[in-house]
């Protein structure tokens, strides 16, 4: 990673901001790039999922990286559990993305997808939790407190046969207010990788912390509907 291509990030001290994302305070939109493992992609061996994470006009202001054991990821691929640290550019940890172990299935209920997002690490700022629906991926925003503050929903069985696929953010009376959109990265990358690229706009106004929310539920997406062994 080059220092003069990343974004520095403004002075801390926004009321209301948690200490790390007052740069998020200033976007409707962000870039994330899944890094190409050559080991995955040549031998399918299951590595850790890093991140890039860049502004509209491609500067690097923040990475992520899982953090996870070789036999978990080989043993349990996608559905595994998982913890993603989004650090700065400084390498300080600003977002932790915790996912637990559950099993995945459009059929039962009690097999549903959820993530914690902290931010900072310790402080919990919201929740990602799967809503049963036999076709349509749905999921509910909440807040810190486990209040619903937004939905996400996606494309039939969380695919579609255009090449980029929109998971749109509604409001809780169904008013779009933005998308996360898995995006075409060529035939050759697609065919013989999972490293995907996503693309997450929202409110330029909307609550920080919902906006980190948004992060963590990009990974979920990401780690539910595009994570293969291919």
């Amino acid at each position: 990673m080059h220092p003069m291509n990343m974004y520095m990030v403004p002075n801390p001290g926004i009321p209301g901001c948690p200490p790390g994302l007052e740069y998020l305070t200033q976007v409707d939109q962000l870039l994330i790039k899944q890094k190409v493992e050559l080991i995955e992609a040549l031998a399918g061996f299951e590595s850790n999922n890093k991140y890039d994470i860049r502004n509209s006009m491609g500067q690097n202001v923040f990475y992520a990286v899982e953090e996870n054991d070789c036999l978990t990821r080989q043993c349990c691929g996608p559905l595994r559990s998982f913890t993603i640290r989004v650090l700065d550019n400084i390498g300080q940890e600003i977002i932790t993305v915790n996912r637990p172990l559950k099993c995945m299935s459009c059929i039962f209920p009690c097999c549903l997808q959820e993530l914690e997002i902290q931010a900072p690490p310790g402080n919990t700022v919201g929740y990602v939790l799967q809503q049963w629906h036999p076709f349509l991926p749905k999921f509910t925003i909440q807040n810190e407190h486990r209040e619903p503050v937004l939905k996400l929903q996606g494309p039939f069985c969380g695919w579609s046969c255009l090449p980029d696929v929109d998971f749109e953010i509604l409001t809780m009376d169904e008013v779009g207010i933005g998308k996360i959109s898995k995006q075409w990265t060529g035939l050759l990358r697609e065919a013989f990788t999972d490293s995907d690229n996503f693309g997450i706009q929202f409110p330029m106004d909307l609550d920080v912390r919902m906006k980190a929310v948004m992060i963590g539920a990009c990974f979920l997406i990401d780690f539910m509907f595009f994570e293969s062994n291919n």
